[in-house]
């Protein structure tokens, strides 16, 4: 209701982000004849529907088909339509994620009396709000740090080439202060947002935080330098984890652009550093690249994902092939938007 006041319009239909440890994802490849020597979209169509053709369990839901490049008669291209040639393939990413997850997404936003327009992976459409085309094109790797998962996308040559989740993040963060200092988790969470510290060098032995207690045991005061102490060794398993995961996927080495932090807990001091040290990459924080109004609202990592969300809305992509610059559905998405919001789950 606050977001219709604030447009001016009825909202009816939603896009909503998806993630979670049931997420999966695959590159694949398919092949076609080019029936008149020359590509139409009609032949990225066809491609791009063998590509995705593979076998996903009857628990599992179809959420992105995401092309990395074509092949035209073996030369690679980027824009096939318009080429001749004999023998067209594409290479393409596909993520799956459990169906039972994405309808209870879809039921939830059913019941606020809308619909979904479209299910977008996190990190996909974080990616959309913080990664330069450089980044993208020179390789860079996307750590979404949420509270449940941390989300891992990997982009060269302009595409996606990886995705993964990695069932830890900025709940156990908090769970571990909750634990160590015998304080409410909901007082832990807020030590954590105001106080925390990812590397506990960089801390202030001299800052003082205040820890309520447990029941009726009164507060007490502790260092920041010790609060980091408890906060380090859970975000060095996060970077561990994802580092292992980079390194699995075989695309380590082509990095150049480093790793992009976003998240709630993308904004803690010390990330950056601790990054650094664990990954040997730069590391930088991914902030929405918006400048309109409200801009300093959602100038923060954790804006990150509803951003790419609205990204998405607003450009009206087609996921899949670059088709709708050829057939004006660009135009029709455009015609649409005012009746779409985004929604982060």
């Amino acid at each position: 209701k606050e977001a219709e006041l604030m447009a001016d319009c009825k909202i009816g239909r939603v896009y909503t982000g998806i993630t979670g440890s049931h997420i999966r994802g695959i590159n694949s490849s398919g092949m076609v004849a080019v029936k008149d020597k020359e590509v139409t979209a009609a032949d990225v169509a066809r491609v791009v529907e063998t590509a995705r053709a593979i076998n996903i369990s009857s628990d599992q839901r179809l959420l992105l088909v995401e092309p990395q490049e074509f092949v035209i008669d073996g030369q690679d291209v980027k824009e096939p339509i318009g080429m001749s040639g004999m023998r067209l393939e594409a290479k393409v990413h596909i993520v799956t994620g459990a169906q039972s997850a994405a309808e209870n997404i879809i039921k939830c936003v059913r019941r606020c009396g809308l619909e979904v327009d479209q299910l977008m992976l996190n990190p996909l459409a974080s990616s959309l709000a913080v990664l330069t085309e450089d980044e993208r094109e020179l390789g860079v790797v996307l750590v979404d740090i949420g509270a449940g998962t941390t989300d891992v996308a990997i982009f060269t040559n302009g595409a996606i080439r990886f995705t993964a989740v990695i069932p830890i993040a900025g709940d156990l963060i908090t769970s571990d202060i909750a634990m160590a200092l015998r304080t409410p988790t909901k007082d832990a969470e807020d030590i954590k947002v105001e106080s925390g510290c990812a590397k506990q060098l960089l801390a202030d032995p001299d800052t003082q935080v205040e820890v309520p207690g447990l029941g009726d045991r009164g507060p007490r005061m502790l260092s920041r330098q010790a609060l980091a102490g408890v906060i380090e060794p859970r975000v060095e398993e996060i970077f561990s984890l994802v580092q292992q995961v980079v390194r699995e996927s075989g695309y380590e080495e082509v990095l150049s652009s480093g790793v992009v932090l976003t998240g709630g807990s993308a904004v803690m001091p010390g990330m950056v550093e601790l990054g650094e040290d664990i990954f040997l990459k730069p590391v930088r924080r991914g902030i929405p690249k918006y400048s309109s109004a409200l801009s300093d609202m959602v100038a923060q990592p954790r804006a990150a994902t509803v951003m790419g969300l609205l990204e998405e809305a607003r450009f009206g992509r087609m996921r899949g092939y670059k088709v709708a610059q050829k057939n004006g559905s660009v135009k029709t998405a455009f015609g649409r938007f005012k009746d779409v919001i985004v929604v982060n789950f």
